[in-house]
């Protein structure tokens, strides 16, 4: 993927098995059983791109969230601080996978950030 695109979309759930039927149901996705995160499915809905349906508030945010892959989090945060951001939650590593950091950007929106470990 490249530096700006959305990579990841985070769906927000009160009950997450009801929405994984949902979206099933509604968009046909494949959405697999959680694994090693309870109440966190995951599903792709085209090449490169998917995300997961979270408890809201435990596995996911109160809210749903769209993250931008970023080819540094550092630089990523740096850019929204100076452009009318702010951090709301600081990089955190997902091991074997990636990075995350969350902003709210200058309009207040909330926003993932993502920065992958993979190579290619």
């Amino acid at each position: 993927m490249a530096h700006g695109q959305i990579n990841h979309i985070e769906i927000a759930a009160d009950d997450p098995a009801r929405a994984k039927r949902y979206y099933e149901a509604l968009a046909g996705w494949d959405i697999a059983e959680p694994t090693s995160v309870p109440d966190y499915y995951l599903f792709r809905f085209g090449e490169g791109f998917g995300g997961a349906i979270g408890r809201r508030g435990v596995s996911a945010a109160q809210h749903s969230r769209n993250y931008l892959e970023v080819d540094s989090i550092e630089k990523a945060l740096e850019a929204s601080d100076a452009n009318g951001g702010t951090t709301i939650e600081p990089k955190n590593e997902i091991p074997g996978v990636g990075w995350f950091a969350v902003v709210n950007d200058s309009e207040g929106n909330e926003l993932g950030l993502f920065q992958t470990s993979r190579q290619g």
